[in-house]
């Protein structure tokens, strides 16, 4: 039992390149999809963001400054502040002054962000425009 594979002529070769002309054709309409649909992607709202500043700390006599340590212990100027009810009451009272002093608040780099953010609402229910965050500068280098 014998059949024929091809002719001695080599006329009948076996064609074992790939075809590649769809696969340019689907990349070309890929092309074009992307090209048309990234604009609408990336439109957004014009604006103008706020541009970081580093502006030293002046420490004023009428500043007030809050510190949280790492316990969520809460000190008024370096004296210790019982309960929240305590604070938004001292708060309170600085908070009717003309010029309304700042609240400076300085908090542990452990503390959690739960007791850093009592003190921010007890300056919002307090009344007080103005709250600063003290913050160290990385280390150079």
């Amino acid at each position: 039992m014998a059949f024929n594979v091809g002719s001695d002529s080599g006329e009948d070769e076996i064609n074992a390149n790939i075809n590649t002309t769809p696969l340019v054709d689907v990349m070309l309409v890929l092309l074009i999809i992307f090209l048309i649909t990234i604009p609408v992607v990336t439109q957004t709202v014009p604006m103008s963001l706020p541009k970081e500043t580093n502006i030293a700390h002046q420490t004023k006599p009428e500043n007030i400054e809050i510190s949280v340590n790492k316990d969520g212990d809460v000190f008024w100027n370096a004296k210790a502040v019982a309960d929240n009810d305590t604070l938004v009451k001292k708060l309170k009272q600085v908070g009717v002054l003309n010029p309304q002093p700042e609240v400076h608040i300085r908090g542990d780099e452990k503390a959690r962000y739960e007791s850093v953010g009592r003190v921010v609402f007890a300056c919002q229910r307090a009344g007080i425009l103005k709250i600063s965050f003290v913050t160290e500068p990385p280390p150079k280098g």
